[in-house]
């Protein structure tokens, strides 16, 4: 966690792993970065929610290989330690018992066959019943839904790990 002062101040350099770490998107990070100074936490994070509407879903897909399936602890990429603790507190919720660990496999499994990228959600205060309805519920969607929803949930949780890793 930084203080707002010191990411308004920092050299670019310094900030970007805290941006790369709530988001994979170098566009996104980039904007950021470079309006800085802010007046406020809140307006750093209105640019940083209308950034997000314009990533592309190359982005989007480039940006999904930093999140583990859910209930999952590696990314097909490795994860830095700040961003293996986002995914860890984000998943909190999620149980570990047989049951839900096999749900969850086989739904990831689904998903990932049915529109090729892993199911996302942001699971921050979600119940492990929560995802599964969720995901079961999204397996009815088509792709370009799933696109929208994968798209919404990416911006969801950059947004909430920046509002987490800034300190008013």
């Amino acid at each position: 966690m930084v203080h707002f002062s010191e990411f308004n101040h920092a050299a670019a350099y310094q900030v970007t792993p805290l941006l790369s770490a709530c988001v994979h998107i170098s566009s996104w990070i980039d904007t950021l970065s470079q309006q800085r100074p802010y007046a406020s936490a809140q307006s750093l994070m209105d640019l940083a929610a209308q950034q997000s509407q314009n990533w592309t879903w190359t982005e989007i897909e480039t940006a999904l290989a930093t999140h583990p399936r859910i209930g999952e602890k590696k990314a097909k990429v490795e994860l830095t330690e700040q961003e293996a603790n986002f995914s860890d507190r984000e998943q909190s919720g999620v149980k570990q018992d047989e049951y839900t660990q096999r749900a969850l496999f086989e739904g990831n499994v689904a998903y990932e066959q049915k529109f090729g990228f892993i199911f996302l959600i942001k699971a921050a205060g979600l119940s492990s019943e929560q995802i599964l309805s969720a995901l079961q519920q999204r397996l009815q969607h088509d792709l370009e839904t799933e696109k929208k929803i994968v798209h919404e949930q990416l911006a969801a949780i950059a947004l909430l790990r920046l509002s987490q890793g800034i300190q008013a």
